[in-house]
C-alpha cells in the first residue's frame, strides 16, 4: 500500500510539472497583440516597408528587415520612402519607418496601425530623436532594440515582458533598461518566431479596402500623430502605470491603434 501510495505521489508530481512546462511554454510564446494581422492568400506574407529613415537609422532597419525575415511566415521587402518624416503620413498596403525629432513627449518609440477587424491595412513605426541623440539613448543597442520592436508591432507583435528592471529575455520584444545584456534584446528570440507562425498560421483573401482616415496628416488627428491626446483612448498600461496602448475608433470596424514605448530613465528625459 505503501508502495502505491508512493507511486500515486510521484505520478501526481510528474504530471503537474508537465502542465506547468506545457504553460510556461504557451505563456512565452502568446505575445499576439490582439491578434491583428495583415492579411495574406499565400505564405511567406509579403510586407513592404517603407524606408523614411536617415541614414543615421538605415543600418538599423537593414538589421531588423533580416532578423524578422528568418521568420518563415512574413518576409519584408523594403522600398525608399514616400513620406516627410516628421508627418510619418501612412502609405495604404505598407508598413512605413520614420525618424524624427518628434518632441520632448515622453515616448522614444511608438507603432500605429490601421485595421479593419482583424486586419492590418496600413502601420508606421517611429523612433523619436528627441531623446536618441541623448547620451543615454544614443547607443547601438538602443537604437536596434526599438527599431526591432517598433517594426514587429507593425505585423502584429506584441511585448513578452514589460518589466524594465527584471532580466533580460533576450528579445527585443522584452522591456529592458540594459538592452545590451547580457544576454542582449536588440534582435528577436525564438519565441518571437513560434508567435508568428501562431498569429499568420491560417490564410486570408486578400483585403481589397483600406482604412479610411479621420482627418490630419495621418488619419488620426491634426498634426502628426506624435501627441498622446491624438491617439484616443488608453487601454492598456506598462508597469510603471502609463498608459502605452490606445485606439482610437474610425467606425464600422475601423480603428486606429497607437503602440508606445515610454522612455524609462530620467537619464532620457
Amino acid at each position: 500500500m505503501k508502495k502505491l501510495s508512493q507511486r500515486f505521489l510521484f505520478i501526481t508530481a510528474l504530471a503537474a510539472l508537465l502542465v506547468g512546462v506545457s504553460l510556461v511554454s504557451v505563456t512565452e510564446a502568446s505575445h499576439s497583440w490582439g491578434n491583428y494581422h495583415w492579411s495574406r492568400s499565400a505564405n511567406p506574407a509579403a510586407l513592404t516597408v517603407g524606408d523614411s529613415v536617415s541614414s543615421a537609422w538605415d543600418g538599423y532597419l537593414n538589421a531588423a528587415i533580416g532578423d524578422w525575415n528568418i521568420s518563415s511566415v512574413v518576409q519584408l521587402i523594403k522600398f525608399p520612402g514616400l513620406t516627410n518624416p516628421k508627418s510619418c503620413k501612412p502609405v495604404s498596403g505598407r508598413i512605413e519607418v520614420c525618424n524624427s525629432k518628434y518632441g520632448n513627449n515622453g515616448w522614444l518609440g511608438l507603432a500605429q496601425i490601421w485595421v479593419s477587424g482583424p486586419h492590418i491595412v496600413q502601420a508606421v513605426a517611429k523612433m523619436n530623436d528627441t531623446y536618441f541623440l541623448k547620451p543615454y539613448y544614443n547607443t547601438p543597442a538602443w537604437r536596434q532594440l526599438v527599431m526591432c520592436q517598433e517594426v514587429a508591432h507593425d505585423f502584429g507583435l506584441d511585448h513578452q515582458d514589460e518589466i524594465f528592471t527584471n532580466p533580460n529575455l533576450g528579445s527585443c520584444m522584452d522591456y529592458t533598461n540594459n538592452p545590451s545584456g547580457p544576454p542582449s534584446n536588440e534582435h528577436p528570440n525564438t519565441h518571437d518566431y513560434e508567435q508568428l507562425g501562431i498569429i499568420y498560421e491560417h490564410l486570408d483573401a486578400l483585403l481589397a479596402a483600406s482604412v479610411a482616415t479621420a482627418g490630419g496628416s495621418n488619419g488620426n488627428g491634426a498634426s502628426n500623430g506624435s501627441e498622446s491626446h491624438e491617439w484616443g483612448n488608453g487601454i492598456r498600461r506598462d508597469s510603471a502605470g502609463r498608459a502605452n496602448v490606445y485606439v482610437r475608433d474610425l467606425g464600422n470596424g475601423k480603428k486606429v491603434i497607437t503602440h508606445v514605448l515610454w522612455v524609462d530613465s530620467v537619464e532620457g528625459k
